[in-house]
């Protein structure tokens, strides 16, 4: 039977509510639950689950709705103990913060008057709103937020751009601002190397890579996986190179992309031979066999790492990076164990990995997979778990185990499974120990496939440094233990599951060549708000999810935290009044 508690103006931000349905889906007696805000958008997801009531058409955006499957009375009252005992603990978690919670946007400009960016994290339908709140207040923007429609993104950047601001974003997981992590990012030391990407755990891998091969991040601008779509056309991917190429401190500039439009991939490309810097670059899903002119293209997120170092380090760029040494552990399989299943919680990291598997088994690229999936053929498969698929009323797979852990198991039904491919990524922003929280179920699935007299290997990659609040060498110890092949990139992760399987991928040597169409260097000018703001620490308003504020704290940074709520209970038409009222 359904049970449906409403607590009336009691908003919790949504990770809080997606952590708390899974520790509350664990107890005995709860058949299924969900725990999220009563908003429209919400009240769809309770549908889709199968968990939908009356009630809940009575609640407002501000109202924490309850709604578990039980066949016990029993259960309710101790499930409301647990949700009342864990918000307890958030409030007291609250109480001994060190920096400033307001409600509105004049307390937190007068609590931080001199604030510089807002890190906007609210739910996507309200994001953009709040985003043109923050320009019109001169604050650059960083948007967390997803499902913010296109039309509203390309008005909010020529907005950003008008004024000289950036804006980040939306679905933008990675910044690093003058050693000062935002989001989702990874600790790594400074240095000269300036990074722009249109890809979140792109630049986690790069940045931790640089930092791995002795070189350091001056910053890393990510921009929003749209960002080179023809629709937006590259807005802040260009005001971020110019900024780049005018920043001092920064000598390399290396650019990440998903696979572009090409006519804005051609303008960002003439852009970056008119600096007078040089430049790494890689558009994920080309295949370069060149350098051209100050331009160093790349096939992997670990050549374009290498690279930027050695330039960094004044070496000589190297005609490949490909090492045909990696050791490939010895497997024992049943002859229908020949595919990969590919299960990542980064998106470009999936994309890498569909990349290269595709390369090694010759397929013919193709953007038409079913959804979440970055590679289906063959039995082969790579799926995006972070894709907006598995993530609806669901916490991310870099905060929470569950969903991946799922696939795992799924993968190990395929009979013709052989190895489990997977990152694990730490940082600001992720799970405090994501490998001891999968590791009991790989062990499961490793015990199961002896019982049936076979064995299926688990190959991954830890993306952190050791810096990081996880600790690099904890979470990879940990792995090792539990028997997994560990590899210090995803590059190279992939390249070991593909030789298990005896199937390699040939790198040819690259020259540098002079540029197609001779590109007159250009002066760049940036904005006084844009050359401020690569040379100070951030001085952020945070909107919304009150995990983002550690980061900046632990780093130099400064941070007012703005409990939003939804204006106006969440009626969208009465928000919109007062909007043009205020």
């Amino acid at each position: 039977m359904l049970q449906t508690i409403i607590k009336e103006n009691s908003y919790q931000d949504s990770v809080n509510l997606m952590l708390l349905t899974n520790k509350i889906s664990t107890m005995d007696g709860v058949n299924k639950v969900q725990i999220m805000m009563g908003t429209p958008a919400n009240k769809d997801i309770f549908k889709n689950a199968g968990l939908h009531t009356e009630e809940l058409e009575k609640a407002a955006a501000n109202d924490m709705c309850i709604v578990v499957d039980t066949d016990s009375e029993d259960t309710i009252q101790v499930l409301l103990e647990e949700v009342d005992n864990y918000l307890n603990n958030q409030a007291i978690s609250s109480s001994k913060q060190d920096f400033e919670t307001v409600n509105t946007w004049n307390k937190a400009l007068k609590e931080l008057p001199n604030a510089n960016i807002a890190i906007i994290s609210t739910p996507g339908q309200y994001a953009a709103e709040e985003a043109e709140k923050a320009l019109d207040n001169d604050l650059h923007v960083l948007i967390f937020s997803d499902n913010v429609s296109i039309e509203d993104e390309r008005r909010i950047k020529e907005k950003a751009h008008e004024k000289g601001l950036l804006v980040m974003g939306p679905d933008c997981g990675t910044e690093i601002v003058s050693g000062v992590p935002l989001a989702f990012a990874n600790v790594v030391k400074q240095g000269k190397i300036g990074v722009v990407g249109a890809s979140g755990t792109g630049i986690q891998e790069v940045t931790k890579e640089i930092d791995r091969l002795g070189g350091g991040v001056s910053h890393a601008i990510g921009t929003g996986g749209r960002d080179l779509s023809e629709k937006i056309g590259a807005i802040t991917m260009l005001d971020a190179i110019r900024a780049l190429a005018a920043h001092k401190q920064t000598e390399i500039i290396t650019l990440i992309s998903k696979p572009p439009a090409k006519e804005v991939r051609d303008e960002v490309v003439q852009l970056l031979q008119s600096v007078s810097k040089p430049v790494v670059a890689i558009f994920l899903g080309e295949e370069p066999h060149d350098h051209e002119g100050n331009i160093y293209y790349a096939n992997t997120l670990e050549e374009t790492a290498a690279i930027s170092v050695d330039l960094a380090k004044g070496n000589a760029v190297k005609p490949n990076y490909y090492t045909t040494n990696i050791e490939v552990p010895a497997v024992d399989l049943k002859p229908e164990q020949k595919t990969i299943k590919g299960l990542y919680s980064g998106g470009t990291l999936g994309y890498e990995a569909a990349t290269l598997i595709s390369r090694g088994l010759n397929l013919e690229s193709s953007d038409h997979h079913e959804d979440g999936y970055l590679l289906k053929a063959n039995g082969f498969e790579v799926a995006d778990l972070g894709d907006d698929i598995y993530t609806q009323g669901k916490p991310h797979p870099m905060i929470d185990p569950d969903t991946r852990i799922k696939f795992f198991q799924k993968a190990a039904q395929d009979d013709s499974t052989a190895i489990i491919l997977f990152d694990v990524v730490l940082g600001y922003g992720s799970h405090e120990d994501m490998a001891g929280a999968l590791i009991p179920g790989i062990k499961k699935i490793q015990e199961d496939a002896k019982a049936k007299g076979k064995n299926i290997y688990f190959v991954g990659t830890v993306c952190g440094t050791d810096i990081d609040p996880q600790g690099l060498d904890e979470q990879k110890a940990k792995l090792e233990e539990a028997g997994v092949i560990l590899r210090d990139s995803n590059n190279q992760a992939i390249r070991t599951a593909l030789a298990m399987l005896n199937i390699q991928i040939e790198e040819k040597d690259k020259k540098v060549v002079p540029v197609k169409e001779a590109v007159e260097k250009v002066e760049i000018t940036v904005s006084e708000a844009i050359e401020q703001f690569l040379t100070e620490k951030p001085r952020v308003i945070n909107v919304g999810l009150k995990k983002f504020t550690e980061s900046i704290t632990a780093n130099g940074g400064k941070v007012v935290q703005y409990d939003w709520r939804p204006v106006a209970g969440g009626n969208s038409r009465l928000r919109k009044v007062l909007s043009v009222l205020r």
